[in-house]
Formats: C-alpha cells, sequence, structure tokens
C-alpha cells in the first residue's frame, strides 16, 4: 500500500498543510466517518441475542467523539470518576456507562454507588469493600479467565501473570461475601488484552468464561471484554483487518450451547476500545531538524513522547507518511532513517531504523492509527502543552474538538 491517508480520503479534500498551520503542531487530526464506521460494526458483533457494544473510554475520552459512541447506540465503560464525568458531559445515561476500576477508594466507589451505576469488583476485598458501602446492592465481579493475549505483555490483562480479574478458585468466596453482605451478583466480566489480530484467544476466553457463568445462577449480563486489534502495519507489510466476519460466524455457536445449558440469554457484552478509535486519527507533526549521527539517519519532529507515548513504553508501531506541499510523498523511493521526537530523552523514537520516502525539513510527518491511548495518554512533560485535536466531519468540514494547552494552562495549578 502506498498511501493509507489517499486510500481512504482522510482529510475529505482538506489540505492537511492549512490544519497544521492553523491548529499548531502537533495535531491530533480524527475522522467522523471513520470512527463511526468502527462503532457500527462493533455494534453488530451478535445479532441473535441481546447484546451490547461498551466503548472503553480509556482509549479515547474526548467528549466529541463519546458523544458519536452515544449516537451509534453503544454503551461505555468508565475506569474511574473522571471518565464517568466525561461520560456525563457527552450526555450518557448512569444506566448505559458500567464502572470497571481496580483498587480504587471508598471516594470513587461510593460515587458510582449513589448513582445507581453498574459496578464491577476486581478483587475479593473490593467487593467486601462494596458490600461495606452498599449493602444489599447489585454489582459485577471481573474473573480472570487464566487466558491471556494482547501485542506487548503490558497490555495482557488476563492469564497468571496479571494484577486483575478474581481467580476461578477464589469463586466460593465471592458467594460467601455476596451472603454476608446481601450482595447480588448481576453479571460477571473478563478482559483479556488488547490489540490481537487473531480471534482464536478470544474465543477461548469467551468458552472459558461461560463455562465459568454456569456457577452463578441467574445473571443478567456477561461481558467479554474487548481487545480486537487493529493494521498497525499497513504500508509495509499490508496487515490485514481483524477478520470480524469469521470472528462473528465463529462466536455464535459458542453463545447457542450455552444459551442452551444455562436455560436463558443474558445480555452478552463487549468492551471494544482500541477498534472504535484508532484507524480514525492520525497525528501530524513538523520535521524540524535532519542529521546524520555516526552514519544513522534522523529526522527530529515536534511529536515528543509526551504526545504519543506508545512506541516509547510498549515499543509499539505506527505506520509514518510523509507530506511535503500538503501532498503525501510516494514511497516509491525510500531510505532508512529513525523519527524521533524532542523530548529530552533517548527513548524518545517514534520509528526506529524505518523505511521512509526522504524526509525534509519543513516536512509534515503522519503517524497512523493514533487514535487509541494516544491524546489520552499525553502528558506535559519537558513542560510541552498537550496539542489540539480537531475532527474532519462527514461533510468535509474541519471542526476544533478540543483546543491547544498553553503555557498558561500549565501554570495555573501552582
Amino acid at each position: 500500500m502506498n498511501s493509507y491517508i489517499e486510500k481512504v480520503d482522510f482529510f475529505k479534500g482538506n489540505d492537511p498543510e492549512a490544519i497544521a498551520k492553523e491548529y499548531g503542531t502537533p495535531v491530533y487530526v480524527c475522522s467522523e466517518e471513520i470512527i463511526r464506521k468502527h462503532m457500527h460494526d462493533v455494534s453488530q458483533v451478535i445479532i441473535k441475542y441481546p447484546y451490547t457494544a461498551n466503548y472503553s473510554v480509556k482509549a479515547n475520552t474526548n467528549i466529541h467523539i463519546l458523544k458519536l459512541a452515544l449516537e451509534e447506540g453503544l454503551n461505555c465503560d468508565a475506569m474511574s470518576v473522571g471518565e464517568i464525568k466525561m461520560l456525563e458531559a457527552a450526555g450518557f445515561p448512569y444506566d448505559r456507562i458500567f464502572f470497571i476500576p481496580n483498587n480504587v477508594s471508598d471516594e470513587e466507589m461510593q460515587y458510582a454507588i449513589e448513582r445507581g451505576i453498574m459496578t464491577s469488583l476486581d478483587s475479593l476485598s473490593q467487593l467486601k469493600q462494596f458490600g461495606e458501602l452498599n449493602r444489599g446492592g447489585k454489582c459485577a465481579v471481573r474473573i480472570n479467565p487464566g487466558v491471556g493475549a494482547g501485542h506487548c505483555e503490558k497490555v495482557v490483562t488476563g492469564g497468571k501473570k496479571t494484577k486483575f480479574g478474581i481467580a476461578e478458585e477464589d469463586i466460593p468466596e465471592i458467594f460467601e461475601i455476596c451472603k454476608e453482605y446481601d450482595l447480588t451478583i448481576a453479571g460477571i466480566n473478563q478482559h483479556i488484552g488488547s490489540g490481537f489480530m487473531t480471534p482464536d484467544p478470544y474465543l477461548q476466553a469467551v468458552d472459558n468464561l461461560l463455562r465459568i457463568a454456569l456457577q452463578f445462577k441467574d445473571l443478567e449480563f456477561i461481558d467479554f471484554g474487548g481487545g480486537y486489534g487493529i493494521p498497525y502495519h499497513k504500508l509495509e507489510d499490508d496487515e490485514a483487518d481483524y477478520p470480524m466476519e469469521d470472528f462473528k460466524k465463529r462466536l455464535e455457536p459458542i453463545l447457542d450451547y450455552f444459551v442452551d445449558s444455562y436455560g436463558k440469554a443474558p445480555l452478552f457484552k463487549s468492551e471494544p476500545g482500541r477498534y472504535c478509535v484508532a484507524e480514525g486519527v492520525v497525528l501530524l507533526g513538523r520535521v524540524h531538524a535532519v542529521k546524520q549521527n555516526a552514519g544513522h539517519a534522523y529526522a527530529g519532529c515536534d511529536i515528543g513522547m509526551n504526545v504519543l507515548v506508545r512506541p516509547s513504553m510498549y515499543d509499539s508501531w505506527h505506520d509514518v507518511e510523509v507530506l511535503r506541499a500538503g501532498k503525501v510523498v510516494s514511497r516509491d523511493s525510500l531510505e532508512t532513517i529513525t523519527l524521533c521526537g524532542n523530548i529530552c530523552e533517548s527513548g524518545d523514537l517514534l520509528a526506529k531504523d524505518r523505511k521512509l520516502p526522504k524526509i525534509e525539513k519543513g516536512d509534515l510527518v503522519a503517524l497512523l492509527d493514533a487514535g487509541a491511548y494516544g491524546w489520552s495518554m499525553c502528558s506535559t512533560y519537558n513542560s510541552r502543552p498537550r496539542p489540539a485535536e480537531v475532527m474532519v466531519m462527514k461533510d468535509g468540514s474541519v471542526k476544533l474538538i478540543r483546543r491547544r494547552e498553553t503555557y498558561e494552562d500549565l501554570m495555573r495549578l501552582f
């Protein structure tokens, strides 16, 4: 593939150079059309039985993106009071929010309890904490399914080496605590990890969770988690999309068997985050320096690890396209170069020893698939203000959906 940006008409006729000049760089550019399509796709994973897709908002909490999720019929998962407040501001009613925290204080838990937000408890101690705060209440528990998967060890959230969930062997203690505090378990949930590109581990975890579900009476819902990946290696490797249609065909008979065994179909849920938003955002940065260092070529831009931490934190791959005078530079002729940021850290590398078109000072670089865990993990490290976010609307207009931080913003807390 020579250019993903051109293939999907990402900017819908807008000049990326004009966007960069108006809003500054770096700047996150979102596509309403692509994000809506992905949200619609996950809303159709299960058709035969009651089902809802809960967008996992930690991937991208921009209120305008949350409003798209609301309009596309998705519910949402929140992991903190801050995320609940974002959902409140976006217009989500409390019965469409699922609170899935871990290791939270009484105050955070009480915030959800007072608003009637369904809460999942991640450990036996948190289940007991919930019981002390809300005797006679209704809640969910997060089960560790014994299966984990993901694009990096740091995003694997199931299996034997993770902090998340209650192990299957501890389920009898769940029932003891529920009896002590007169609690009702309305649902169970799991999450095995993030960014897997084959359905096999997910289907295995679904099968395992449904087997575990048989130990719980009259569940209202069963939440299988999310983690469907997206093809980050588009340009060099022509990586295929997650096989969603094949996954759906293989999932249905597993659900059929469970419903026959359980005697009813509870509400099934999933928790897609990355899949909803990753491909719908491109991160634009300006190249300010090119250099040779001991025979190695470097291009330095203003996308630091404070703006996109995934390459430094997870060794994550983002395809890079080079733009000059608003046009994508052809990949017909490539050279090996390392694209780095402007942060005073040796690990501030965006693309190491990557084959890219020749980069010149003043070019724009576009990091693809930056919509998940991009802005939501931004920091002000090196006292650099966080970037703006804009959205290219379906009609081609460009809308500012989060202004750029200023130096005055950085000083306000002092």
